[in-house]
């Protein structure tokens, strides 16, 4: 992938005044440096989009402004109602240091094949795990990896962290037993998820509000409470 950039600007809003700067097509966000006094921000909304579009939370992001970054988008908190980008936490990273971040997981087939053999003969592939963590330079951090799916073939058939094709540099930190995709009976998946029916949903809006309290305050992942 190219280097993805993004400029920002200082910003002197805080608290529940930002409100104005997503009406006025900004998106307020925070960069963590190393223990260092966190930066205050404002990115132009399509921008921000655009950035986390072709960076998730694993590719390197070029920082422009008055100062400049390069970091890791470790937090994006979304408004649950319009699904728009509300607010953002970067956490810079060093050239010469290694990260851990998490990288999607997908199941790679053969050619001409866009489904695993067992959803070929009609049984269902359920994916357990999407996404793993791994440790490795930010120049090394791969946009995805990638398993076998055509090992993928009859009931009880799984893929773990283990089957994961691995590029030179980059460490999986996911215990390798980790179930990533397995085979079912489709009689017997459904009577699994009957039984497991009526189970309460989690409030996801308090928590990504508390993340975002957290995030400005300087609480974030990684930064000592004063």
């Amino acid at each position: 992938m190219e280097d993805v950039t993004v400029t920002y600007k200082k910003r002197d809003v805080t608290g529940k005044a930002v409100k104005r700067l997503r009406t006025a097509g900004h998106v307020p966000a925070v960069i963590h440096d190393h223990g260092k006094e966190s930066q205050v921000v404002q990115i132009e909304y399509a921008h921000m989009v655009k950035t986390f579009h072709a960076a998730g939370k694993h590719h390197p992001v070029h920082l422009d402004g008055d100062h400049k970054y390069t970091a890791l988008i470790k937090h994006v908190t979304f408004d649950p109602k319009r699904n728009t980008i509300t607010h953002v936490v970067f956490n810079a990273v060093k050239a010469n240091e290694k990260v851990e971040t998490t990288v999607p997981v997908h199941p790679q087939y053969a050619e001409g094949n866009d489904i695993s053999p067992a959803e070929r003969a009609s049984l269902i592939v359920l994916h357990n795990t999407e996404s793993v963590e791994v440790e490795a330079l930010p120049k090394d951090l791969p946009d995805e990896l990638f398993f076998d799916g055509e090992k993928l073939v009859a009931v009880g058939d799984h893929a773990t962290v283990a089957d994961l094709t691995i590029p030179q540099g980059v460490v999986v930190k996911t215990d390798p037993t980790t179930v990533l995709s397995t085979v079912f009976e489709p009689s017997a998946l459904q009577a699994a998820n009957d039984a497991a029916g009526g189970d309460a949903e989690a409030d996801e809006a308090t928590k990504e509000e508390t993340a975002e309290g957290e995030a400005e305050t300087g609480k974030a992942e990684g930064e000592k409470k004063e």
